[in-house]
């Protein structure tokens, strides 16, 4: 770590590798601070995205990118992580069967003891309440009560060090975010958004998620790199 880093306020970042972490970590950056990134190998369909976030974190100059591993695949309920269950190719009602249940919820929760160690005073999260696929857990309302557990269930926060958690793209639209991204610097040829990438990270192009990012790189009018298979 050299002194620039040092005197910088420090944040953890939720990385996926896909679209919308990569974005949130390019405007932590531009915002001053030192980025420390976190991703979970959780038992999901590909590792694709795990090796998106790796150069992505690269690629944005990060102090330190690390990788928790968990057994949610061991729980299943979910799309992404029990491979009996089909990835929809086209749009249903209601939350999809891709959501994987409390998530979030336990994401965040590792990168806030993340924070408390780095003494870190900010979280960052690329949910998103706008171009989403209907997941609970990225409403502002679950942001708002996590951050209000963050400050009740740490050290830091009952002695009056609290959390944030930033959501930056809560009400972004995909487009919007594409082109914050952009104006940003991040190569979105890093990053892979595909429910059921192959080892190589090309996209099906027919998932929820190949969807909303192609969709969002068109209404944005910028050129999508997106490979598919």
């Amino acid at each position: 770590m050299n002194d620039t880093t040092e005197h910088q306020k420090k944040a953890v970042i939720l990385l996926s590798g896909g679209l919308d972490s990569a974005t949130v970590v390019a405007m932590a950056k531009d915002q001053g601070y030192a980025c420390y990134t976190m991703s979970f190998d959780y038992g999901q369909r590909h590792r694709a995205e795990l090796n998106a976030a790796a150069r992505v974190a690269r690629d944005l100059g990060v102090v330190q990118h690390k990788v928790i591993g968990l057994n949610l695949d061991g729980m299943g309920g979910s799309a992404l992580t029990d491979t009996s269950i089909d990835v929809p190719e086209t749009l249903g009602e209601g939350i999809p069967v891709t959501y994987v249940p409390a998530r979030n919820t336990v994401f965040l929760s590792l990168a806030l003891g993340w924070a408390e160690v780095l003494e870190a005073r900010d979280i960052f999260i690329g949910v998103n309440a706008v171009d989403y696929s209907g997941y609970p857990d990225c409403r502002p309302e679950f942001i708002e009560a996590f951050e209000r557990l963050a400050n009740l269930a740490t050290k830091a926060g009952v002695e009056g060090n609290g959390f944030t958690i930033q959501a930056p793209l809560q009400n972004l639209s995909k487009a919007e975010i594409v082109k914050a991204g952009v104006a940003l610097g991040v190569d979105y040829g890093l990053t892979v958004s595909c429910y059921q990438a192959d080892d190589e990270g090309q996209a099906c192009g027919k998932c929820d998620s190949c969807r909303l990012r192609a969709e969002g790189f068109t209404a944005a009018g910028v050129s999508d790199p997106t490979r598919y298979f």
